[in-house]
């Protein structure tokens, strides 16, 4: 019998689950934002707009260096929900301390690597001087708190895997309140300035991390996580590497070609970098609530694959993409129309909220076509394939992005030109995942295993 938090995708109608999982990941991932947006508006409000900026320039550099571990986590939560749905308990066992102890690991490469690396490489992307310092305190600072991020999010991967979104969102909410009184505290009474919101969002992601620990240990199921088992199973590392290494390094260089387009955008000054800054925030949380759909079709797809209940998987697919569109027009298409009322939140300065706007503009309305991109990907992790879904995605929506920056946008050197290679990159790349879902889906079969 399955526990309270858990879910059995493998049996059942699919609408009213897919929204049962995916409303809570949905609120889990506007709460983490959240963070970001914290630190982003009391710094904006009560630090300036340098300030404001250095921290939006860490942004992609940061996925740039975590990414590839992130991507870990995914094939973690692959592996963990196939064996779930297989009823494979030692192998869930297995699983789940492996990458635990993945998490561990990569969480103190980390440490140093964003020690040693921040101030070279926001130097090279072309940070503007009155920006750089800030942004190398944020970025050393923030990396200190690595293993605890690395190990939250392999802890909440572990948990949506066996279906339950409901308690990582009860953490985070709890992280969210003591993230937001530690800005105001540091920022405001002391003067911290982006160290003060750095540090605030270490704090914070310290508790949620220590309150997932503790839920994965108190479990009587398969996933119950127990300090001494810790260490590395080389069959388990093999396969969550399968799947996770290429969804990681594809993150990684969809970062490249983000910290392309951030280093065109820090030509036009710290004015219009604030302004972008205060935007990609809100477009984050159009993001995360599409991104909650993605992870569950991951998930569903996953069970269902391992439990031999291939018949649902076309249906899942469906379902998810139609709830993407529905997520994707409405809060998209809801920041465009209150764009101007929502950027004031981040910053009262005219110029800040006009480039804002610009970018929010070009990119929201349209986001939907990036919720498809990733939904479709959904699927092909969700079925064991992870290399052609990075192969597309570096071909169409990276590779396609740094040709438009070094053609189109050369030729037209334009904020809006810039920020066209968005759209287009997300519609053409998510076309051929679709192409790719047809062709993967003719190996397994049509009909459910007796």
């Amino acid at each position: 019998m399955k526990k309270s938090y858990e879910m059995d995708m493998c049996t059942g109608p699919l609408l009213g689950k897919i929204l049962t999982y995916a409303i809570p990941l949905m609120l889990s991932g506007i709460l983490q934002l959240l963070f970001n947006a914290a630190d982003i508006i009391v710094v904006g409000r009560f630090a300036g707009h340098e300030s404001l900026a250095a921290v939006g320039s860490t942004t992609a550099l940061i996925n740039l260096l975590i990414n590839v571990f992130i991507g870990l986590s995914v094939g973690a939560n692959v592996l963990v929900a196939q064996y779930f749905g297989a009823g494979k308990e030692k192998e869930v066992s297995d699983a789940v301390h492996t990458a635990v102890t993945i998490s561990l690991i990569s969480g103190a490469g980390l440490v140093v690597v964003g020690a040693a690396a921040s101030g070279p490489l926001l130097a090279l992307m072309g940070t503007p001087e009155d920006v750089l310092n800030r942004a190398v305190l944020y970025m050393r600072i923030y990396f200190a708190g690595m293993p605890v991020i690395m190990l939250y999010n392999f802890g909440a991967a572990i948990l949506r895997a066996v279906g339950d979104t409901r308690r990582p969102l009860y953490f985070l909410m709890a992280a969210g309140v003591v993230n937001v009184g530690l800005n105001l505290i540091f920022v405001i009474i002391f003067h911290m300035g982006v160290a003060g919101v750095a540090l605030a969002t270490v704090i914070s992601q310290c508790i949620s991390a220590a309150l997932i620990c503790k839920c994965l240990m108190q479990t009587t199921s398969a996933y119950r996580l127990e300090f001494s088992r810790l260490g590395i199973r080389p069959n388990m590392l093999k396969q969550i590497a399968k799947i996770g290494l290429p969804a990681g390094f594809q993150g990684a260089v969809f970062s490249i070609s983000n910290i392309l387009v951030q280093s065109s955008l820090n030509s036009f000054g710290s004015v219009a970098m604030a302004g972008s800054t205060a935007s990609s925030n809100l477009e984050g949380f159009v993001y995360n609530a599409m991104n909650a759909v993605y992870q569950t079709n991951l998930s569903f797809t996953s069970q269902n694959l391992g439990g031999g209940k291939y018949s649902r998987i076309n249906r899942i697919l469906v379902l998810c993409l139609a709830t993407v569109t529905v997520v994707g027009l409405v809060m998209g298409g809801g920041c465009v129309l209150a764009g101007h009322q929502l950027l004031r939140i981040y910053s009262s300065d005219p110029e800040v909220i006009r480039y804002g706007y610009m970018r929010l503009m070009m990119i929201c309305g349209l986001y939907f076509f990036c919720g498809w991109m990733d939904v479709l990907v959904g699927s092909l992790r969700g079925m064991g394939c992870s290399v052609i879904p990075m192969f597309v995605s570096l071909t169409g929506a990276c590779g396609l992005r740094v040709l438009w920056i070094f053609t189109v946008f050369r030729w037209n050197p334009t904020l809006v030109t810039l920020y066209l290679a968005y759209p287009v990159s997300w519609s053409i790349t998510a076309a051929a995942h679709l192409i790719c879902f047809f062709l993967i889906r003719r190996r397994f079969p049509k009909e459910d295993y007796a």
